[in-house]
Formats: structure tokens, C-alpha cells, sequence
């Protein structure tokens, strides 16, 4: 794995890549289409942010490079990398159970709140990157 250059780009897979976590200064991409939705990137090393169709789908803090982010109804499922150990947030459907898994190892049962968002820590500082599987 590594940073994005491009900040957003589409993999043979049908997933998405985003962020940039080396970055000093603040890097954004808009309108870019992949699946018949359009997409927003805003990437630096203190923040990665990315949205579909306008609506939230993805934060962390700081900032992180993602490697095959793929939501499907049951959840969502990507690579995460970074220097510092990282808090993420994600958009899923509202008021609804999600069984979370880092590196294959489930971390427990989370709810989302009213919004949809589920909030994850991520150790990162010690290996640099994590799978995670977010699963209804």
C-alpha cells in the first residue's frame, strides 16, 4: 500500500482508492465519477475526508491514505494507512448494529448513531496500515 497520488482513483476491482497522508498542504479533488455516483476528496497529513453524492462517507483523523474502499448494504470494507494511529469515521445507515474487524479481528459490536456515523480508533503508529471490515 501506499499514498494516492492522483487523491481519488478507480481500481480494476470496482473500488476506490483516496488520501493522501504525506501531504503538507491541503489537496482536494471534486466531481469525480466512478459507479454513477460522483465523489469528493479532501486529503492532508491531518485530515482525509471523502464524500459521495455529497453526503459523508468517510473521515479520518489525521490524515490517512485508503487503499480498496468498498460499501456494499452489508458494509464497508478498505485498507487504511498511516504514520500516526488514527480515529475514523464512517458513513453507514442509521441506528443500526455493525460488527467491526481490524486485521481480521473483530473489536465488538458497534451502533451507529442518528446520522449513520460510526466512529473507529485505528492503531496505525506501530505498523502503518490495517484492514478494516465493517459488517451489519
Amino acid at each position: 500500500m501506499s499514498v494516492v497520488e492522483e487523491l481519488l482513483r478507480a481500481e480494476s476491482d470496482g473500488t476506490i482508492s483516496f488520501g493522501n497522508h504525506a501531504l503538507a498542504a491541503k489537496a482536494k479533488l471534486e466531481d469525480y465519477e466512478h459507479g454513477g455516483n460522483l465523489y469528493k476528496v479532501k486529503t492532508f497529513k491531518e485530515l482525509t475526508k471523502l464524500e459521495k453524492n455529497g453526503m459523508f462517507a468517510y473521515e479520518s483523523e489525521p490524515g490517512t491514505s485508503v487503499n480498496c474502499f468498498d460499501e456494499t448494504e452489508n458494509g464497508v470494507t478498505f485498507a487504511v494507512e498511516g504514520d500516526e494511529d488514527a480515529q475514523i469515521t464512517v458513513g453507514l445507515l442509521e441506528d443500526t448494529t455493525y460488527t467491526v474487524y481490524v486485521n481480521g479481528t473483530s473489536v465488538g459490536e458497534m451502533k451507529t448513531n442518528l446520522s449513520g456515523k460510526l466512529s473507529i480508533s485505528v492503531e496505525l503508529a506501530s505498523e502503518g496500515k490495517a484492514e478494516v471490515r465493517i459488517v451489519k
